[in-house]
């Protein structure tokens, strides 16, 4: 893995865990937190499937739908993101 897919991997991190906790002045969203992680998990980041499946057993089944529906449509967005 090169240092630009770290970087970029470790970025996905950093939201999901600012979107989990409301570091840094952002509202908590597990909708939002649970997208970044799925989207680090996606890239193998093991740290963001542990942290997906944390975040997950606070949310209901409608709730991780929508955000993997939102994973997906931002995948369809950045594909030159996609591994």
């Amino acid at each position: 893995v090169s240092d630009e897919e770290r970087g970029k991997v470790d970025a996905l991190l950093v939201l999901g865990v600012f979107c989990s906790t409301g570091r840094g002045g952002v509202p908590v969203d597990l909708i939002e937190a649970h997208k970044w992680f799925n989207l680090a998990a996606l890239s193998g980041c093991t740290r963001g499937q542990q942290c997906r499946a944390e975040i997950a057993i606070e949310m209901t089944a409608r709730e991780i739908a929508e955000a993997q529906r939102q994973a997906r449509s931002w995948l369809g967005s950045h594909q030159r993101f996609a591994a």
